[in-house]
């Protein structure tokens, strides 16, 4: 090996370790694997196309980051949150979302209405196709759409972790959620809030999605303890 290469190679290895990290990170975020979900190395390897050290990597990040648990000595899953820590994440949630919804007010344009106008159709033929794994990827996008507007990174860095923790458990949403519409015309409210500059109707929008997500997790995990 010539002077240098290993230098090099470990430069790849962790540049691998981060891009499997931040691509494993958005999965978990727009709600890709369920709660219980058990996340092996072998399995990351084989979906993002990587050997196994980049994928070990992520694992241990995310583990870091309380997005995976220990289930056993080597049993690594999604964590299935309690009641008391979905009220906790929502309450925060409402705060840290709220502000940035209601600071993006005065930064739209027609642009952003049209673009977020884009993400509510392909969201709604998602739960008309009963496609709740691409409902809620496009649900992610369109909250952190408005959230960016802030300009506040910081702000959407902390929101983004809260989503890193709750994301998953967003799948329980469905289908009760896109039944009755709740996600639908909050987002519908959102869009008129940000088309009239009007942030505390902004921020209303977003934390009434909040709450009306909370309750139908709220159900999900009673009914998941009573089982």
């Amino acid at each position: 090996m010539a002077l240098g290469e290993g230098a090099g190679l470990d430069r790849q290895a962790a540049g691998l370790g981060d891009a499997a990290y931040r691509e494993m990170k958005e999965r978990l975020i727009r709600g890709v694997y369920e709660p219980g979900y058990k996340m092996t190395v072998r399995a990351v390897a084989e979906e993002l196309g990587i050997s196994s050290t980049p994928a070990r990597d992520a694992i241990n990040r995310l583990i870091g980051d309380g997005a995976l648990i220990y289930a056993g000595p080597k049993t690594v899953i999604v964590p299935i949150l309690s009641e008391a820590d979905l009220k906790e994440i929502t309450l925060v949630r409402l705060a840290l979302e709220g502000l940035a919804a209601e600071r993006a007010a005065q930064e739209g344009s027609e642009q952003t209405i049209e673009t977020l106008g884009k993400l509510q159709e392909s969201i709604n033929s998602a739960l008309v196709e009963k496609d709740y794994t691409t409902a809620l990827w496009y649900n992610k996008e369109f909250h952190f759409s408005v959230y960016r507007l802030a300009g506040l990174p910081h702000l959407t860095a902390m929101i983004e972790g809260l989503w890193l923790r709750v994301g998953p458990s967003l799948y329980n949403l469905y289908p009760e959620f896109a039944e009755e519409k709740y996600g639908v015309h909050n987002h519908e409210m959102a869009m008129e809030a940000l088309a009239e500059r009007d942030g505390a109707a902004l921020r209303a929008a977003f934390e009434s999605d909040i709450r009306d997500g909370f309750r139908s997790l709220r159900r999900a995990a009673r009914t998941n303890r009573r089982l």
